[in-house]
Formats: structure tokens, sequence, C-alpha cells
């Protein structure tokens, strides 16, 4: 069974661990295994801002529940120009306000304003992160804005499985972030992921088990690895330097907000890494690094390609180019 998490790692900002790099979604993918939804990425609207740093911390939510505003570098609010729930409307539709006005004013974050809120109610409610940020960029919350920025979160696609976890190739299962079943559709809601691991991770145990007895040991037909002809490559910097452009990449075109342009350009951009990464991997002795850079791009790769094929704009997935789901203006009709 493969839980091996999301994959976080192919953008600058996430919220998830640095071992998010989507390897089991890419090892699955080059055995054949279909995959879905890929372009459907979930961006929570507000992490810490702490430029270099992975995980980026979560500001959650309920701040702007308790009182929390979203205003601009320049102090000024914005979210009335694009919602009549101001700080209070769907993730999605914050985190691409917030996008927006980081382009209009050429920022890299934009602030979350508690200054007005009671600080004694709020440091009960929200005592990690006024420590947090404190003891880490020396803010207080009482006179001081917080910075914040969209980072990737969840991924709502992945390997497709059924109701009881199996994929496409036989006796292969997946469970978690890296599975996808389904029952997010386009967006997911918030918390539905910890259900979904729990109750479809035992769907799959059970099912696994009653297929158990049929199973073949098939291990003496996989090949010993032989890496006679390998190196270790005396500039691993190549690897650093290929996994950043790889997240410039997918931050600067294929992230909250998309167009054909962008989703050409980052393709043709990733081409150039594949290649370069591939000659790189075929004669150095296998590592982490590599590993892990070579299953992003596997990644990346699904991303741009199923966001390239959707033509309309749903869920997480907005393109410039593309109209409006029709079930979407329909919903909202009624």
């Amino acid at each position: 069974m493969l839980a091996s998490g999301g994959i976080g790692q192919v953008y600058q900002s996430t919220t998830n661990p640095v071992i998010a790099t989507g390897d089991g979604i890419a090892m699955a993918y080059r055995a054949k295994a279909v995959c879905k939804d890929m372009e459907f990425i979930q961006f929570h609207p507000t992490a810490l801002y702490e430029p270099g740093k992975k995980p980026n911390f979560l500001i959650s939510e309920a701040v702007r529940g308790f009182g929390g505003i979203l205003r601009n570098v320049n102090g000024e609010t914005f979210m009335e120009n694009y919602d009549p729930r101001l700080s209070l409307a769907p993730r999605d539709i914050v985190a691409r306000a917030i996008d927006s006005e980081m382009k209009k004013t050429g920022t890299l974050h934009v602030y979350l304003d508690v200054t007005h809120c009671d600080y004694d109610k709020f440091l009960e409610h929200f005592p990690t992160i006024t420590a947090y940020c404190k003891d880490n960029l020396g803010l207080d919350i009482r006179k001081d804005y917080i910075p914040v920025v969209p980072a990737q979160h969840y991924l709502c696609g992945g390997i497709r499985v059924n109701e009881f976890g199996q994929t496409n190739i036989q006796h292969l299962y997946a469970a978690g972030e890296c599975a996808c079943t389904g029952l997010h559709g386009a967006n997911r809601l918030a918390s539905n992921s910890l259900l979904e691991a729990i109750v479809f991770g035992h769907r799959a145990y059970l099912r696994s088990v009653e297929e158990e007895a049929d199973v073949t040991d098939m291990s003496h037909l996989v090949p010993i690895w032989d890496d006679k002809a390998t190196h270790h490559p005396e500039e691993l910097v190549l690897v650093t330097e290929m996994k950043r452009e790889l997240e410039s990449i997918m931050s600067n075109y294929v992230g909250i907000v998309r167009s054909n342009r962008r989703l050409k350009r980052a393709m043709d951009r990733l081409e150039l890494i594949y290649l370069e990464h591939e000659e790189l991997y075929r004669q150095s002795t296998v590592s982490v690094p590599i590993c892990e850079l070579r299953n992003l791009i596997e990644v990346a790769y699904l991303i741009i390609k199923m966001a390239m094929a959707r033509r309309d704009n749903r869920g997480l997935h907005f393109n410039l180019d593309n109209v409006k789901a029709p079930a979407f203006e329909l919903a909202e009709a009624l």
C-alpha cells in the first residue's frame, strides 16, 4: 500500500513537511497507475511569511474568524474588492485575492491585522501563534501586523483508487493524500482528509487481507540493482539549483492563478529540467536528493498536463483564459 503523503515540496511555499515530494504518486505513475485531478491544488491563504523556510508555519483561518483583517503592504484593506464576505470568504477565494494583491503591489506577502482584537482573549485562543510570531519574527501582535502568504496545503488529486483503495494495478493499494478517492471533488473541505485517510486506509487494509492468499512472490523477477557504471556526482549543487528552479516555475506559473501562456511556459521550462536531470540520474549513484527531485519533476508534469487539459474553472483550478464551470453557475442561481 502506498501512503506517501502529498506533493508540497514542488512549490516554494508549503505547509507540508520536507518529505512531501510526491514519491508514491510518481512511482505509481511510472508503473502505469492512473492518476487524476492533479490540477486541484489547495493553497492555504495565510501561512506565515518567512523567506526560505520550509514548511511554512500555518496561521489558522480561525484567526480571521476571530476578527483578523487582511491588508496589503500599504495597510489598505482589499477583500471588499473580491467578495462581500470579506476576510471570511472561502479559502480559495481569499487565496486568489491575496495572490492578486501581491501581483498588483509587486510584493511577496500581505498582512493579517489583529491589533484591534482583545489581546488576552486572542492569547487564550491562539497561544502557539502568538508565541511563534514573537519568538521567531519578534512581532508583538498588539501593535504589529502579521506578514502572511498563501502556501500549498493539500492535493485533492492523486493515484486513482476505488472505494477499497485499489488502483488499476493488481494488488497495489493507495491511501491518504497520495490517493484520489474523489471524496474531495475539486476543493477539499477542512479536516475531511483526516477522515478520508482513516476510513479508506482501513477499507484498503481489509480488502488487501482478503487478497493476501492470491498474492504470488515475484521478488525473484526483479533484477538486482547494478550501479557499477555510476558515480557520486561531485556537484550536488546542480540538484539543489534544479529543485529551486522547479519550485519557482510551479509557484509563478502553476500556482493559485494560471493562464494558458503561463502553463505552456511552465511545461517548456520543465522539459529542459527533465532532460538535464535524467542525464544526471542515469550517470549518478542513487541518492535521496536525486530521487526526490526526479519524483517532483514527474509530479510537476502531471499537475501541468492536467491543468492544461481542463477547459473550465472549477474548485481550486482557476485559469484566466477559461470559462466558469456551468455547474457552479447553476448552483449559484439556485
